[in-house]
């Protein structure tokens, strides 16, 4: 399976591309949030998302069944920024079942503030 395909399919709401990507009982889970969905929900859950979006896979990582990919994502606006852990587990080159976990992206708590610990990525 071609990751970046995946992910740019996913990034521009396409549909047709996304469904390509994977087998008919497939299933994803969002656990931030607690959603389990079939691919014809999650593609409607992306698909419907308000704006337009961007983003860059920032690592990709495989391990025999299975691609781990962390993914920034923002809006073409640049207003929402968030970051995407997707866990991937391939049957062939289609995705049998996905876990994804989603963070907002956003400032340093203040209480770590004040602790002056840490420094900036980038």
């Amino acid at each position: 399976m071609n990751i970046q395909n995946f992910i740019t399919a996913v990034l521009r709401q396409d549909a047709e591309a996304m469904r390509k990507f994977f087998l008919p009982d497939a299933y994803i889970n969002w656990h931030n949030t607690n959603e389990h969905f079939t691919v014809e929900e999650y593609i409607q859950a992306n698909c419907e998302y308000p704006g337009d979006w961007t983003g860059e896979i920032e690592k990709i990582i495989q391990a025999q069944d299975m691609l781990v990919a962390a993914t920034h994502v923002c809006s073409t606006d640049f207003r929402i920024s968030c970051h995407c852990t997707s866990f991937i587990h391939l049957s062939g080159d289609k995705i049998a079942f996905m876990d994804e976990y989603w963070g907002d992206d956003g400032d340093v708590p203040q209480w770590r503030k004040e602790k002056h610990i840490g420094t900036r990525i980038k």
